[in-house]
Order: C-alpha cells, then sequence, then structure tokens
C-alpha cells in the first residue's frame, strides 16, 4: 500500500474510504491506520455488539497515538447520511450532543477512518438513555498494585457475583487493571446504579481489606491497592469498550476473557497483532451478554442496610 494516499474498504453493504492508510499509529511495532481498519474488520461482531445502540464518545489521534488526543462527542459536519445517532443532554450546561450510535460495523471503520483509536460507549441505549442496561466493574490498580493483586480482586469479585447469582462478563482493560460487566434490567436511573456499584465495592473491601480499596479521593487511596471504582456507572462516564484498541504505542486491547483466564491472562500481550486470532478462534466470549438483564434490588438493600449515599461517599 505504500504511496497510496486513500483505499477503499468494503464493509457489507458500505464502501468506507479510508485516507492515508499508511500513517504509522502505534511505534512499538510499526502498526499503521489500515491496520488498525483491518483489525477491527476482524472483531466486527464484538465490537459491534459492545457498542450498539449506545451514545459513544470517539477518541482519535489524528496523528498517531504519541500526537494529539481529541475527545470527540458530537458527530462532525460532513459524517454520510448513513450514519446514526442518538441525542444526549448535558444539564450542567443546558447543552445536546448528537454522538454516534453504532448499529453496524461501517460505523465503526467510518470512525477508524476519522482516526477514532478507542470507542468508549455509555452504559445506557438510546431507546432510554437515562436508564443504564449495563453495570460496570472496574478493577483499577494504584501505582504500586501489582497484577497478581488484582487477580486476586477479581476472584473475589467474582465470588459476590456468584453468591448473587448474577454474571459477570470479565475483560481486559487494555491497561493494567480488569473489567466485569453485568447486564442489567434498564429500571434505575445512573445515580441508583452507582449506589448498588459502591454496595458491591465495599463488600468485594470488606472480604480483602488488605487488598481493596474503595476512598474516593485519590490522596486517601493506599498506593499498593486496588481502587474498585464504582464512579464509572455516573452519567457519562465512559471506559473503553470490549474490542477497543488503546491508544498505546503497542495498540493494546480490551479483551473478553473467561473467569478461568483470570491467572494466566497477560493483558499486555492483548494486542491488535494477537486478538484476530484469538477472536478466530474462540468466537466473541461475550456474544450471550445480552442473554439475561439482571436485578439491582439486592445491591440496593445492601445500600441501604450499610447507609451508603454515592453522591457523597
Amino acid at each position: 500500500m505504500a504511496g497510496e494516499s486513500a483505499v477503499d474498504v468494503e464493509v457489507g453493504s458500505r464502501t468506507v474510504r479510508i485516507s492515508n492508510p499508511d500513517r504509522v499509529y502505534f511505534p512499538a511495532r510499526g502498526e499503521t491506520k489500515l491496520d488498525l481498519v483491518r483489525y477491527y474488520l476482524s472483531v466486527g461482531d464484538g465490537i459491534v455488539r459492545a457498542l450498539r445502540e449506545r451514545p459513544c464518545m470517539l477518541h482519535r489521534y489524528p496523528t498517531g497515538v504519541t500526537g494529539e488526543k481529541v475527545h470527540q462527542k458530537r458527530l462532525p459536519r460532513g459524517a454520510p447520511p448513513w450514519l446514526e445517532t442518538v441525542r444526549v443532554h448535558f444539564p450542567r450546561y443546558d447543552r445536546h450532543a448528537d454522538e454516534l450510535c453504532v448499529t453496524e460495523l461501517a460505523s465503526v471503520i467510518w470512525a477508524v477512518q476519522m482516526s477514532t483509536v478507542e470507542f468508549h460507549p455509555w452504559n445506557s441505549r438510546r431507546a432510554d438513555t437515562e436508564r443504564p442496561d449495563e453495570w460496570r466493574i472496574d478493577l483499577d490498580p494504584m501505582p504500586r498494585c501489582d497484577f497478581t493483586t488484582v487477580r486476586r480482586v477479581a476472584h473475589v469479585a467474582h465470588e459476590v457475583l456468584d453468591e448473587l447469582g448474577i454474571v459477570g462478563w470479565p475483560k481486559t482493560s487494555g491497561g493494567n487493571g480488569l473489567h466485569v460487566y453485568v447486564r442489567i434490567a434498564p429500571r434505575w436511573g445512573f445515580a441508583d446504579v452507582r449506589r448498588a456499584a459502591l454496595a458491591f465495592a465495599r463488600e468485594v473491601e470488606r472480604r480483602a481489606p488488605d487488598d481493596v480499596t474503595t476512598a474516593w479521593w485519590r490522596k486517601d487511596r493506599d498506593p499498593t491497592k486496588l481502587f474498585v471504582d464504582y464512579n464509572q456507572n455516573a452519567r457519562d462516564h465512559t471506559i473503553a469498550s470490549a474490542y477497543s484498541v488503546r491508544g498505546v504505542p503497542e495498540a493494546t486491547v480490551s479483551t473478553p476473557i473467561t473467569w478461568s483466564e483470570v491467572d494466566d491472562v497477560e493483558p499486555r500481550e492483548c494486542t491488535i497483532a494477537t486478538v484476530p486470532a484469538r477472536v478466530a478462534e474462540l468466537g466473541d466470549l461475550h456474544r450471550d451478554i445480552d442473554g439475561t438483564a439482571h436485578s439491582l434490588e439486592p445491591l440496593l438493600e445492601w445500600a441501604d442496610r450499610d447507609g451508603l449515599d454515592a453522591e457523597r461517599a
């Protein structure tokens, strides 16, 4: 492809023109914009499932991941007419934004053409953006917390979920931590989901006090512990979706895993160079995530029992 200024990529019934296909986005191995396109094509079912019908913030890197990073909420002018959007309101400024709403793989590839590397969806869908259908457990290690601790805490979180009769779907974060997603019935607003997430985090902390902190202020956290970040369930807070590439030179990927892989997975080895073969062999490990929507009532009962107020935590 050397010397070509643009290439056309067929995505279903769409054709997406990719400009600057040879631009190096990831310097660790020299992977290009076109390599990124090919990666997202290879995980098409998974990335669409992770983003489908959700307002989506785009993290764009026009000159590659070592250059400027642009957080894009609003769909830019000149977008093709077949792209779908969802309008969300931001009460603090009384403004709204028409955000990308992925319904097909071509939308993802168009976003990559616009220099998007990371996809950060809301945990609600456009049918009712104010009622999440996804609860996110973010196991976020502090600077001196090693990944062995992350593995231990993940098992504790799994134990608590099992006791609640809730199915959690783990993935690497693409960084130093792990995420677990849970599908929930879209009956509660963001404040209740965040409060339930805090109740869960406190239970994990009770069971693993030497490893876990739920202290909200960073200055109050032990740097050797893992923070169970319940605030990722607040309105307009987003984290990288399953199959999203991260904006780092090594092109790591937020990769779905099984619970049995927690003790063996090496997140830094999950990259755009390795995940396509994994998906070809295993398929999308989150393919059944939408099969069951759980209730938050047991966790909200815990929150009432413990007198928790997530807004003041």
